[in-house]
């Protein structure tokens, strides 16, 4: 296992459009027991209701959506550039096998909460709130039918960004 440190957060230089748009992230949620993770390229940082928070987005039909929604906490591990792993996590369903150990990842832990070891930082999130997307929310309707005409909604989380690490 990697050892990490904790890193303040206003001493964090990233650049969110790179960082989670191109080089994506990883979302991991679950326990010590078990866990699952995904690639996810939309979402964000900032700060709301006074917190620094990062929000993501994950489709109904996504197996780690189970795991955020039973957790309290999630994960957001990021890599220094876009790592070969994640294009097969992103391909690969945990209902189906181990992914984690397919991508030849390993989890590590803040307290309960599960991050990929590989990655070289590390957001660990409370979540505060989960808003399911409906297409009726749309204000433009051409993004339901480019995005969402399976009916795969996203549900939008807000986590609080409790822990910053760094390898």
């Amino acid at each position: 296992m990697h050892t990490f440190q904790p890193y303040p957060a206003d001493m964090l230089e990233l650049n969110p459009f790179t960082k989670i748009g191109k080089e994506w992230m990883l979302i991991t949620a679950g326990n010590k027991e078990k866990a699952n993770t995904m690639t996810a390229s939309w979402g964000g940082l900032g700060i709301m209701w006074g917190k620094n928070v990062a929000y993501v987005f994950v489709r109904d039909s996504r197996y780690t959506k189970e795991f955020i929604d039973a957790s309290d906490t999630f994960s957001l591990t990021f890599f220094g550039e876009q790592h070969p792993a994640l294009k097969y996590l992103g391909t690969v369903s945990g209902r189906v096998e181990d992914k984690i150990a397919g991508a030849r990842f390993n989890l590590n832990y803040s307290d309960d909460t599960p991050f990929i070891d590989e990655g070289n930082l590390v957001f660990i999130c409370k979540k505060l709130s989960a808003t399911r997307m409906t297409a009726d929310q749309f204000i433009d309707p051409k993004l339901v039918d480019m995005f969402y005409k399976d009916g795969d909604m996203h549900t939008m989380y807000v986590g609080e960004i409790t822990q910053i690490l760094a390898r």
